[in-house]
């Protein structure tokens, strides 16, 4: 087998102090993550962000910046993941939007609540993108090319 590193991306979405977060099931645990997944063949970093946060929190959200990158190797299944994160505001609420399957609801939580729910957290990822968002870090989206689309 040949070793590769999972490509995620994440979105880090603010409104009134709170932060756009999903609870979900995994490896029959109940974590808190941000909006993320895998992104699929033919597809954009961005757009990837775009519609994985639609479809875990049936939220629509414009990607704006670039947050940053992180790699992390997964103690639970030995997986590394390279992560691309970004900065998105949201714009509608779509309340038909079916959710993926294992997430269990959306929340908006402060960076407070975070920090009394971090054994929870699904990784260090998501506390330590909280901490760059809070830091002022933002990069513009031009800093990385997309060559799979004409």
């Amino acid at each position: 087998m040949v070793w590769h590193a999972h490509v995620t991306v994440a979105t880090v979405v603010e409104k009134g102090g709170k932060f756009l977060m999903v609870q979900e099931s995994s490896a029959g645990k109940t974590v808190i993550n941000q909006p993320a997944g895998h992104l699929e063949e033919n597809e954009t970093l961005i757009a990837a962000a775009e519609r994985e946060t639609l479809e875990e929190t049936q939220w629509e959200v414009k990607v704006t910046h670039l947050l940053g990158t992180s790699l992390y190797k997964a103690p639970q299944n030995g997986i590394t993941y390279f992560r691309v994160s970004y900065i998105a505001e949201p714009f509608a609420f779509r309340e038909q939007s079916p959710l993926d399957s294992d997430i269990e609801c959306a929340l908006w939580l402060s960076k407070e609540d975070l920090l009394t729910k971090e054994e929870l957290l699904r990784s260090p990822m998501v506390m330590r993108d909280i901490e760059r968002y809070l830091a002022g870090d933002r990069f513009p989206l031009d800093v990385h090319r997309d060559f799979t689309t004409k």
